[in-house]
């Protein structure tokens, strides 16, 4: 089953250290110490998530993939169904959540066991 199937998306993420799932914005929301790393958009599956800059400006490039509105950019990417096989979005989807999580203070990484 595609990370794209919200039923999916889910059950990846909760998979990761200290995530929380919230519906805010009509999406899906993935928190970890309260920050968002990633999101499952709308009906059609679109995913949103952190990358670093070297990742966007190589996912950017390919079709199904395009600067996150209303995130910061070059920051956040939209990446359609399709777009990246499930094996480099989970990939794709741990790095946002590391990233996120590395930005943690020190005693709330502790907390959270991360």
């Amino acid at each position: 089953m595609s990370l794209h199937d919200r039923d999916a998306y889910r059950a990846f993420v909760s998979s990761l250290a200290a995530v929380t799932l919230h519906e805010q914005w009509d999406a899906l929301v993935a928190k970890v110490g309260g920050k968002v790393f990633c999101l499952h958009g709308n009906a059609n599956g679109d995913l949103v998530f952190k990358v670093s800059e070297i990742a966007f400006d190589g996912l950017v490039a390919m079709p199904g993939i395009g600067q996150a509105a209303y995130f910061a950019r070059r920051q956040w990417v939209r990446v359609s169904p399709a777009a990246l096989d499930d094996d480099l979005l989970a990939g794709y989807i741990g790095e946002a959540h590391r990233l996120i999580a590395g930005k943690l203070t020190r005693r709330l990484r502790d907390e959270l066991g991360l």
